[in-house]
């Protein structure tokens, strides 16, 4: 990638025009980049929920002159629980970092929209966007903010359903012509332990085989309240609607799949697998499953077996790893080793640094310098496929394959965004919600 030096001002204008000018595209207003500070870097937040919130606060703990100035959500209780944090005296409990970061707020009322087409009015303030709405949202949010010529820094995953894929990968595209630096938050693409495993990677020689955890008690639940539409009802309770979340398998695990990949520079051909509801099977719990365990195949042949599971009292494991020709990668525990035992690099975790922090802290560092150095969708948009494939892969117990699920358009979600409009699914009389079943739910 081209990391051309220019003015911070100079760049997020010129982000906008296609390289050669083939294709104009509308240049921003001073709005859009321009505060009356020449070096002030406008971030707009879309979605202001627990990870919105704390993503909003490590841009603004960067060590470069940025300012929050527009906040949306669906939800105004969410914007103004938001709000109320990062305006606070003492942000600790959720950064780490003692003080605030008040004098970096600046969202007065008129800045602060809520509904469903509130992330179009709040990104237009903004040079750079957060997208960190449920990740149903996420294509349709990407897209708005690639149109509009922003800098983008979007949570994982980036969609729920095979359409949505296209859809990112398609404004992925356009994202490098106007060379946006576009930041995924997969994280351990930015952590010191993992970059360190990944340089010394060959040490193991080629990888042929893999296992990835995701296993945990599970998350929260709003109960539903009186007079809710469904439609509000999912959105506050969206982890547990596929259209949504895209099961905890999208939601969760696609962090050590994603890992896999990386280390492997590839993405798997076909999938197959089993799941189901064993323990979390309540009205309240959705349309999910509680466990997921799934062989993945690349095209050299090599497996990855695959588990998540969210069930409270068992045994807890979140961890990668990878094994080779000559040995095996421990990614929690940052230790390389041949197949006798012997160690072949183990990290210092003292020099361990905090992922979530540095993800932000350099893309705003390539922003100010006016650099293009960032263009983390695609990867974003196949890791999050590879969950997709493995989550159908359960929910049929058929074998998905990659290359015909990218093409089947096979969409989860709504036919329009409306407070008073249907979700993909609603509950029966007694209020439970249709569950997929392997040997009879279908794609193909």
């Amino acid at each position: 990638m081209e990391n051309k030096n220019t003015s911070r001002r100079e760049f997020v204008k010129n982000s906008t025009i296609l390289t050669g000018g083939a294709i104009a595209l509308p240049i921003l207003s001073k709005a859009n980049f321009f505060s009356g500070s020449d070096d002030v870097i406008k971030i707009a937040l879309i979605g202001c929920g627990g990870r919105g919130t704390g993503a909003a606060m490590q841009a603004c703990l960067t060590k470069q002159n940025v300012k929050l100035v527009a906040m949306a959500d669906a939800f105004r209780d969410r914007l103004d629980g938001a709000y109320k944090t990062l305006t606070s005296d003492d942000i600790s409990d959720w950064s780490g970092v003692k003080g605030n970061i008040k004098n970096r707020i600046d969202v007065p009322e008129e800045r602060k929209y809520v509904g469903f087409d509130a992330y179009k009015k709040a990104m237009a303030h903004a040079d750079v966007v957060i997208l960190t709405t449920p990740p149903g949202f996420r294509p349709i949010h990407f897209e708005e903010a690639v149109s509009q010529g922003k800098q983008i820094f979007m949570e994982k995953p980036v969609a729920t359903d095979p359409a949505g894929i296209k859809r990112v990968l398609d404004a992925a595209e356009i994202a490098k012509q106007k060379k946006l630096n576009v930041v995924v938050g997969l994280q351990r693409h930015y952590q010191n332990s993992y970059r360190e495993l990944y340089a010394k990677k060959d040490l193991i020689g080629d990888i042929t085989s893999a296992q990835a955890w995701w296993n945990n008690d599970g998350v929260w639940v709003n109960p539903r309240k009186y007079n809710q539409t469904e439609m509000e009802y999912q959105m506050r309770n969206w982890y547990y609607f596929v259209w949504l979340c895209g099961d905890h398998i999208v939601e969760q695990h696609i962090h050590n799949m994603d890992v896999i990949n990386w280390f492997k520079g590839g993405y798997p051909v076909k999938a197959q697998g089993m799941g189901g509801r064993q323990v979390r099977k309540g009205k309240d719990h959705g349309e999910i499953y509680d466990h997921h365990y799934v062989e993945f195949q690349y095209a050299d042949g090599s497996i990855l077996n695959s588990q998540c599971r969210h069930i409270p009292g068992t045994m807890s494991k979140v961890d990668e790893l990878l094994t080779g020709t000559r040995g095996k990668i421990f990614c929690d525990e940052a230790v390389i080793k041949d197949h006798s035992g012997k160690v072949l690099f183990q990290f210092d975790k003292k020099t361990e640094n905090n992922p979530y922090q540095a993800e932000h802290d350099e893309l705003f560092a390539a922003i100010a310098k006016g650099e293009y150095k960032f263009a983390n969708a695609e990867y974003g948009a196949k890791s999050t496929m590879t969950a997709i494939m493995g989550r159908m892969a359960t929910y049929s117990g058929q074998v998905m394959e990659w290359d015909k699920l990218l093409a089947s358009g096979i969409s989860m979600a709504p036919k329009s965004f409306d407070w008073n409009a249907m979700p993909p699914t609603v509950p029966d009389d007694e209020g439970r919600y249709p569950i997929a079943m392997p040997g009879k739910t279908k794609y193909f």
